[in-house]
């Protein structure tokens, strides 16, 4: 393209644009021809830094004042000094040279500024920067500063600016002044460099915990922000030894610095706890001077934003001003480089003080309510059966997911944890009722609306405003009135949204229905899922799971549709707004749309657009957020447990006429009771349901207390709960429960709890990892380690609930021998609920039945014959297993029970992306790339128009320059042709983005319905080993919030990458085709983006996927507590999970907190990159002669350019993390499945006369575990009764799982009815045969549903086997069961299970309770298929059991019942048993060997 002086060409016409720049050149202050300040105005601009002086100094008379500030306007958590003798001496010596050097320089620069003053120059200008060097240097001297002293700093940056503008502005021909100048800036950028390069830390403090700055990271040390110097603060430089590291190998936890001082825990937690005032009242308090600085921050970000388009158009119309020297325009492409570098800095500071709020308010939140949870009252522990509640929350529409079985609100903290840094906007929620209101606060609830609470958006408040008023003052000052009718364009498109808005809300609330009802269909099925399987129940379980999963994604689709309305009336309205108000501009106000007008009003429409459109959702963060903190307060203030002071000062409890009802109910479940508790054994019965476990709740403290009297303790209780809570460590450590290691008297716990056998039988002993919930041992087990737990502490009062049901006769003989008629609880309340009363009643001192909502004693005294204690010692050093004192050596290391989460290495691998692809289909991919190549395009076309249409008002002087609108009539003659075109490409770009968002919808869709179809299959048939060793709230992270960012977030970031790397390579395109050179410099440039982003890449991903691993013990920490807040409680144990909490708190948080510190690091390099190529780019536009339009189209294209390189690195950065969540899903897609089945068996297989056969059976878990079966053969009947008996881990639990074919004989076969089980279709054999566990899973909805899930029964057939087995309690098949049962007590549940068995009527029926003594078979859910009772009675007492028994002998009289043994009762009549010991068939025979199995 031909080259034209564009200065002569426009030499004669001036005039024409000369109004306004004569009306610039009368500016008291600023000349915009020469880029200069006016003479006169240079006295005042030396001033600035004598002022910053006086400030100063000032400053230090009103430090008193400033002591006593307010505590928001303080640090909230800061070191004290401590001073430590000789190292103090040392520290004083580098102090001094610190201040020496400072004063060197001072003096430096005061030296030259005499000369100046006396020899050269008497002028103001000269005295006042005599005064600022006299100043700083009494400052210095009288100050010396240990510390990096930010007003120090601007002082002299105050007066190297000064003395640069001065200098620029003035100019002088003598050499003294230059040299005079020259040695004044070198002293202030001296002082500068000194000043930026000291402390940010007082160097008095120890550092012995900080890691050294560029030394290899490790969690053992603090990190390097608790010592940087300004400058290593300023660039994030002290973040280089984890990326370096990060870049060789992934990252390790023990890789990571621990947090720095301000934002540890435990601080914090102690600190915020003193403040006093409603919830934001503290967090205001607490997080209030960085509140203050990231508004401060914002706002000068925000006017060195606008700063950008004003220099724009200066540097337009210097260009085109023939009066402008060269070096004029080379000035304010200077400024738009200082401009852009200040904005990028302060960016970098606003990210980490806003972080530092973030972190901190959330760090202060989680352990606040933490510690609230473990104080409130229990509210909603029991409901009415009759109307059961679910307590299930959602997360903006997605449900939440657990770590630990029916605990929900760790889910939320996945939410909470995933966020980003700001909030685009917010879901509107549906105001509660009052009827909600009302309603206790949820954990999960809270944790959902804490994420609302972002007080990192708190500076929009005024800068959002603020910068809507600058954008209207500065368009104002651009076009005049003309940018009203812009602003209407915008404001009408707000206003029509808003009526759109009104139907996205109704369509989002619905669309969070019906995605809680997927929700809770597909937690069900998670937790159930071994059940399901068991009862081959899971495909009727999987279609209405996906029926709910359409109508989820069916109301997605509709619901993104209105959102892509208003975003169509957004971007229209946007793309309108430059055409209305050029439109006004030309046509009404009849000004001409000049190069110099056009582009930088063009960059203040963008900014405008962006304020109005953030206000609006600006509002509805807030209307949000008062939502939230309504609610949170709400929780805050709800009903704490009672604490009253000891009312005794001995171990005895005593109820006087007290009446109790579960907390937040009016109706009694105890009424008048009457009761003292004396030293030994207390034996409370009663039927089931009647509130025995109520009873000891009482005593806790638990229930409310209506009337009467209860006198209690505040001191340690050992209570031992009916559903054994356990934590997931190892088995020393759940026993011990916090208290002091004391080898004796474990060794003596061991024995008296009959656990010295089972420790033995296990590779690590004490030391295995019980696994999440105890899910590694077997029911017996963790009755029997809950039990120890109890009698370990050095509680006098012990409460036991019921820790027998789940032991065999023997272990339970022998546990009420030894244990609670052993010298471990001599001189101990003990209050034992039991339904095996028989076996402890010689021991107790008094009987208490409870029944009709009351209390009496039948017996007191010595009950039975032997009221001795026995000696339990004896037999100590005779057990199998010898515990160390100290566990196991050091480089001996337990086997974990459950498996570590995969943590992949290094990128997300292609196939994950190509598997995300084909899931979306090649087609619409295909489309969508095609239309942002066309929305590209019309992009380029609107710049290159607006070009045109700039330059077309001289085409009379330029005809022979060639152009693609060189057609169109003259904008002076016919401007309408113009409009209509600029209207057209807008239009275009608008329609081509409709159609983009349309086409992303599309493959949300398709990748949604197809990945999460594929997953639930590949779940639902898996092997049981993969439910063993996963647990289930992993699998529900990967089944909801892994889904959820398929179905949202991941669409977007594909579609930015690809927009952008077209945006990309259309810029250089562009640019390169105008000037050439620039094609080198776009590689250079690219390739320097490349490099900084591939060296934050690696690190950035591991230390993501350590937050995700991170994430998990913070919430199995809430999950914990809430199972085992009663436990907690109980032993006093709250400051210990407490303590636990913030420990955890501090390890994902530092995650977090290094993650976003990297990308500050990134941020700062990109964006000072980004400033200076943007300033490369204009010169080189200025230096090679192209015109002003060709200059402001390249500077557009540059801006689009290096916005798109930073953009792709950032959106691919980010798409690698996102897809963390497909390569989740993938890795689901490839789990091992469970053979189905070859063998069709016949419709009447088995029959009832069908034999069981196993035949050398030989059966292992997995191929390095030892063999839980050993070449056992026996035959049962079919028809018969047969029981199993054995101790506890002798493979019963394995025997009756093989007989499901959940795991398959190593050698050997199972024959049923003639055929091997291990061929035959695995649904067609768990359907017509029946497991029963001890703890039926129980689904929220009617008793009907319950029983019959899959409908196969009549309402008739229903009614009468509930009638027969729950006749006594009344109950209905309309009544409501809650989640789990959880309204219902645990012998309830077991008799509802025991309904649904009968109802089945399968030739194979299997009780026994579902304790997996071997190694495998686990869940707290419901059990289907097969009967199982050893335990399916065990919480039933003995009236209820034998009746049930006859029950179960009339219904089932013709099929082949497999009982596994707890009581002589349950089996007294069985046909035959089968004894095993040590997975080995050790006798069999008649029924007549079973009365002697004890």
């Amino acid at each position: 393209m031909a080259r034209y002086n564009w200065r002569q060409v426009m030499l004669d016409e001036t005039s024409m644009f000369g109004g306004k720049n004569e009306s610039i050149s009368h500016n008291n202050i600023w000349d915009p021809v020469n880029a200069k300040f006016r003479p006169h105005f240079l006295p005042y601009l030396s001033a600035i830094p004598l002022l910053v002086a006086v400030c100063i100094v000032l400053s230090h008379f009103l430090f008193p004042l400033y002591k006593r500030r307010p505590i928001w306007a303080r640090n909230f958590v800061k070191e004290l000094p401590e001073p430590e003798g000789e190292i103090i001496l040392d520290l004083k010596k580098h102090h001094a040279h610190t201040t020496l050097f400072l004063l060197l320089a001072s003096t430096a620069g005061l030296l030259p500024s005499v000369v100046s003053l006396f020899f050269i120059d008497l002028e103001l200008s000269a005295a006042s920067f005599t005064a600022s060097w006299v100043l700083a240097i009494l400052i210095v001297a009288i100050h010396r500063p240990k510390t990096a002293s930010v007003s120090l700093l601007a002082l002299y940056t105050s007066m190297l600016v000064s003395h640069l503008l001065i200098l620029a502005s003035k100019g002088s021909s003598l050499r003294l002044h230059i040299t005079s100048a020259t040695v004044e800036l070198l002293a202030a950028s001296g002082a500068i460099v000194i000043t930026v390069l000291m402390p940010m830390r007082n160097p008095e403090l120890p550092d012995q915990q900080i890691s050294h700055v560029f030394e290899p990271p490790t969690d053992e040390l603090r990190s390097p922000e608790d010592n940087l110097t300004l400058w290593q603060f300023m660039t994030v430089s002290w973040m280089y030894p984890l990326i370096n590291l990060g870049k060789t190998r992934q990252l390790n936890n023990d890789d990571v610095w621990s947090l720095g001082y301000e934002f540890h825990h435990r601080k914090l937690h102690h600190a915020f706890r003193e403040l006093r005032g409603s919830v934001v009242i503290r967090l205001l308090k607490a997080n209030g001077i960085d509140l203050i600085i990231i508004t401060l921050l914002s706002i000068i970000g925000l006017v060195t934003a606008f700063a950008t388009p004003v220099l724009l158009q200066q540097l337009l119309r210097s260009m085109e001003d023939v009066r402008a020297p060269r070096h004029a325009t080379v000035v304010y492409a200077i400024l738009s480089l200082v401009v852009r570098l200040v904005r990028s800095q302060a960016d970098v500071f606003n990210l980490w003080f806003s972080r530092r709020c973030y972190e901190r308010s959330r760090g202060e939140m989680i352990t606040m309510i933490y510690e609230k949870t473990l104080t409130r009252k229990m509210i909603g522990i029991r409901l009415n059966p009759h109307g059961g509640e679910n307590n299930e929350e959602t997360v903006d529409g997605r449900e939440m997911h657990t770590e630990l079985p029916r605990s929900y609100p760790k889910v939320l903290w996945n939410k909470l944890c995933s966020v980003p840094l700001r909030l685009k906007g917010g879901s509107m929620k549906q105001r509660p009722s009052p009827e909600e209101t009302k309603q206790p606060a949820s954990m999960g609830k809270i944790l959902n609306l804490m994420r609302q609470v972002r007080f990192w958006d708190f500076e929009k408040l005024i800068t959002r405003p603020l910068g809507l008023i600058i954008s209207v003052v500065l368009i104002w000052n651009l076009i005049g009135w003309s940018c009203l009718a812009g602003v209407l364009t915008i404001l009408v498109g707000q206003a029509l949204n808003a009526l759109v808005v009104r139907v996205l809300l109704r369509k989002r609330r619905l669309l969070r229905k019906i995605t809680d009802g997927k929700l809770q269909i597909t937690t069900q099925f998670v937790e159930a899922i071994r059940h399901l399987r068991w009862y081959s129940w899971q495909n009727a379980w999987l279609e209405r799971i996906m029926e709910k999963r359409q109508q989820e994604l069916s109301l997605l689709v509709v619901t993104n549709l209105w959102g892509l309305l208003i975003s169509f009336t957004n971007t229209l309205a946007t793309g309108m707004f430059p055409v209305i108000a050029f439109s006004a501009y030309t046509v009404w106000a009849g000004f001409p749309l000049t190069i110099d007008i056009a582009f930088p009003a063009l960059q203040l429409f963008n900014y405008l657009d962006m304020d109005l459109r953030e206000i609006p959702e600006l509002i509805t963060v807030l209307l949000n957020a008062s939502i939230a903190v309504g609610r949170i307060e709400d929780f805050m203030s709800e009903p704490d447990k009672p604490n009253d002071d000891p009312q005794t000062s001995n171990c005895e409890f005593e109820l006087q006429n007290a009446s109790f009802a579960w907390p937040g109910s009016a109706q009694a479940v105890l009424l008048n009771v009457t009761l003292t508790f004396p030293i030994g054994l207390t034996v409370i019965r009663g039927k089931v349901g009647a509130g025995k476990s109520a009873l000891l709740l009482a005593l806790l403290g638990e229930l409310d207390l209506l009337n009467g009297k209860l006198t209690r303790t505040n001191e340690l209780i050992g209570f031992c709960e009916q559903s054994p809570w356990l934590q997931s460590m190892s088995i020393r450590e759940n026993i011990l429960f916090h208290s002091p290691f004391e080898i004796t008297r474990y060794k003596q716990v061991l024995e008296a709890c009959a656990l010295t056998t089972d420790l033995a039988s296990f590779k690590d002993g004490d030391s295995s990892n019980i696994g999440e919930n105890g899910i590694g041992l077997s029911g017996g087990q963790k009755a029997r380690v809950a039990l120890a737990r109890a009698i370990y502490s050095r509680a006098k009062i012990l409460m036991l609930d019921d820790p027998l049901s789940a032991l065999d006769h023997q272990t339970a003989d022998t546990i009420v021998r030894k244990c609670l008629g052993g010298p471990l609880v001599k001189n101990r309340v003990v209050v034992l609920v039991t339904h095996r009363h028989e076996l402890c009643l010689h021991l107790a001192k008094q009987v208490i039945e409870i029944s009709d909502f009351g209390a009496h004693v039948v017996g007191d005294g010595n009950l039975g014959s032997d009221p001795t204690f026995h000696d339990s010692t004896r037999s100590v050093t005779d057990s199998g297993y010898q515990p160390s004192e100290g566990g196991k050596g050091p480089d001996e290391v337990p086997d974990k029970f459950m498996e570590d989460e995969f943590r992949a290495h290094g990128g997300v691998n292609a196939s994950v992306y190509w598997e995300y692809i084909k899931a979306g289909k090649l087609k619409w991919w295909f489309v969508l790339i095609c239309v942002q190549v066309a929305f590209r395009l019309a992009s380029v076309a609107r710049t290159w128009f607006l070009k045109s249409w700039g330059e077309a008002y001289h085409r009379t002087w330029l005809a022979s320059i060639t152009d693609l609108f060189d057609k169109m009539p003259s904008p002076e003659v016919n401007v309408r042709p113009w409009l209509i075109g600029f209207f057209l490409l807008a239009f275009t770009r608008a329609l081509m983005e409709l159609i983009v968002q349309g086409v992303m919808i599309v493959i949300v869709y398709c990748a949604g319905r197809q990945m999460f179809r594929q997953i639930m299959v590949r779940v639902s048939y898996a092997t049981f080993r993969f439910y063993d060793v996963t647990p289930v709230g992993r699998l529900m992270n990967r089944l909801t919030s892994d889904i959820s960012t398929i179905d949202g977030n991941i669409s977007r970031q594909f579609s930015s990458v690809a927009s952008y790397s077209i945006s990309w390579i259309s810029a250089v395109v562009v640019i390169a085709s105008v000037t050439p050179v620039f094609l080198v410099f776009s590689l250079a440039l690219t390739a320097g983006f490349v490099y900084i982003f591939l060296k934050f890449l690696p690190t950035s991903q591991s230390l993501r996927r350590l937050e995700m691993v991170s994430l998990t013990p913070l919430m199995s920490n809430f999950g914990a507590l809430l199972n085992g807040l009663t436990t907690v409680r109980a032993f006093c144990a709250q400051s210990n999970f407490q303590d636990r909490v913030i420990a955890v708190t501090d390890d994902f948080q530092k995650m977090d907190h290094f993650y976003w510190s990297l990308q500050s690091w990134l941020m700062y390099r990109f964006d000072n990159l980004a400033a200076c190529s943007t300033f490369l780019l204009t010169l080189l536009a200025l230096y090679t002669g192209v015109t002003p339009g060709l200059t402001a189209f390249v500077l557009d294209s540059a801006h689009h350019f290096v916005n798109s390189t930073h953009a792709v690195c950032r959106y691919y950065g980010q798409l690698q993390m996102d897809f963390v969540s497909v390569e989740r899903i993938v890795e689901i897609l490839h789990l091992e499945q469970e053979p189905k089945g070859a063998v069709e068996p016949p419709a009447a297989w088995p029959t009832f006369k069908g034999d069981v056969i196993f035949e050398n059976v030989t059966i292992r878990y997995a191929p390095h575990l030892d063999p839980s079966l050993s070449n056992i053969s026996f035959k049962i009947k079919g028809g018969s009764t047969t029981a199993i008996l054995g101790r506890t881990g002798s493979g019963k639990s394995t025997l009756v799982l093989a007989l499901l074919a959940t795991i398959l004989p190593d050698s050997g076969r199972i024959l049923i009815d003639g055929i091997d089980i291990s061929t035959v279709n695995k649904e067609a054999l768990r359907s017509r045969v029946t497991f029963l566990a001890q703890d039926p899973v129980l689904f929220p909805g009617s008793m009907r549903q319950n029983l019959d899930p899959l409908n196969e029964h009549s309402d008739h057939d229903c009614e009468i086997v509930l009638l027969k087995v729950c006749g006594s309690h009344r109950w209905t098949l309309d009544m409501q069961i809650d989640t789990g049962g959880r309204n219902l007590s645990q012998g309830q549940r077991q008799l509802v299970g025991l309904a649904r068995a009968i109802l089945r009527r399968s030739p194979i029926i299997i009780l026994d309770e579902q304790d997996r003594a071997d190694v495998s078979d686990v869940s707290d859910v419901e059990l289907t298929h097969i009967h199982y009772s050893r335990q399916a009675t065990a919480s039933i007492d003995m009236e209820t059991a034998m009746r049930i028994q006859q029950v179960l002998r009339d219904e089932m009289s013709e099929s082949t019942v497999i009982t596994i043994a707890h009581r002589l009762e349950a089996v007294r009549n069985a046909d035959g048993f089968v004894r095993l010991r040590n997975g080995e068939v050790v006798e069999m025979g008649g029924g007549e060997g079973v009365g002697t199995w004890e």
